[in-house]
């Protein structure tokens, strides 16, 4: 394959694109720009990119494909201006946001017909360009959305060029995708900062429950360390979605308070009963709408040199840690030590790890 390919955005997803690209299509140019100017420093010393972009008029007349990889507002003023310019006839724009309708319609406006939107449904607790990696989006759901105009050819070349990121495509149409995104993934991060904000506001009166929170609470609101200057841009681009979401999780919250206030132990009940159900048939280390983090969890006793030696036994296997955590620890018992890796196949392999060489006890939740 032989083209050039111009990524626009060398942070965390750009970055990795490339590096999927090139792995699996050595002959294509890939042509990277940032506003960043260390990022494309980086880039082209560590060889993610070939070369810079002297402009971003210049490397678009020229490529024959498109990733815009920048925020959804900035984006959508990138796709007004690639309307005016003379681009290759048959050239394949794409992006990596997370809305697709409003950035679609603004493709359409601007008349660029083969424009074809893309969400790679992966991230990682790290950012920016240094943190590019091959196999980020390994068994991670890829989106494509189409509309009216668009050939499927157009989908198949973009799936072949990206064949090296090893992800599942789904095509899927714009509406589609905010309305699954919208209540897989923005509502619970919407819910996730109004926990940790209205938690705050509590502290202030209940000191102690901040030493407390940062067990469970933390966990389930972990989603709310999120980048604030992208989720503003999400939220506002799928409004509509958004507020129908929102709306029906209040009625739902007003039902649960009248169950409350009536003693409805039935109701109740029902709600965590059908809740747990579906939970659990939920597919079981699937990356999905929000990247997945796995946890293992290993019974130590509180020694000097425990955690070190963990540590060590999972940098000799070259294993990654996203997070350590000690979950409780008391002279003379076992406490737990939780470990969270980005890749289920991580996490097996630290479990075998571990078990090898120590006589302590693992075990995923």
């Amino acid at each position: 394959m032989n083209k050039k390919v111009l990524i626009v955005g060398l942070g965390l997803i750009g970055s990795s694109l490339a590096l999927c690209i090139k792995k699996e299509h050595p002959s294509v140019e890939i042509i990277g720009m940032d506003n960043q100017a260390n990022s494309e420093e980086f880039a082209l010393k560590r060889k993610i990119i070939d070369r810079k972009a002297t402009s971003f008029e210049e490397a678009a007349v020229k490529a024959d494909i498109i990733f815009l990889c920048t925020p959804v507002k900035s984006m959508m003023k990138q796709l007004t201006l690639l309307g005016t310019l003379p681009l290759k006839q048959n050239v394949i724009i794409s992006d990596v946001g997370s809305t697709k309708l409003e950035i679609i319609e603004t493709a359409k406006k601007a008349g660029l017909h083969t424009f074809v939107g893309g969400h790679p449904m992966a991230g990682s607790h790290k950012s920016g360009v240094t943190a590019a990696d091959e196999n980020l989006f390994e068994n991670a759901y890829y989106i494509l959305t189409f509309s009216e105009v668009e050939k499927q050819s157009q989908i198949r070349e973009l799936q072949e060029l990206l064949h090296g990121t090893r992800a599942k495509f789904v095509v899927l149409t714009a509406e589609e995708h905010d309305q699954i995104t919208g209540m897989l993934s923005h509502l619970p991060h919407i819910i996730a900062a109004g926990l940790v904000n209205q938690s705050k506001v509590f502290n202030e009166e209940h000191p102690r429950s901040q030493q407390l929170a940062a067990g469970g609470f933390r966990d389930i609101t972990r989603i709310a360390s999120s980048d604030p200057q992208m989720w503003t841009d999400i939220l506002l681009s799928n409004k509509k979605a958004l507020l129908a979401l929102i709306s029906s999780w209040q009625n739902e919250m007003e039902q649960v308070s009248t169950w409350i206030q009536t003693e409805n132990k039935e109701a109740i009940f029902q709600f965590f009963y059908e809740a747990k159900e579906t939970r659990n048939q939920m597919p079981v280390h699937k990356e999905g709408a929000i990247p997945a983090f796995h946890d293992l969890f290993v019974d130590v006793p509180d020694v000097p040199g425990v955690i070190a030696e963990i540590t060590a036994l999972l940098g000799r296997a070259q294993l990654s840690l996203i997070n350590l955590k000690i979950l409780e620890t008391r002279e003379d018992i076992y406490g737990i030590l939780q470990l969270t890796f980005k890749r289920q196949e991580d996490l097996k392999r630290a479990k075998q790890t571990i078990e090898k060489e120590t006589d302590y006890l693992c075990y995923e939740k």
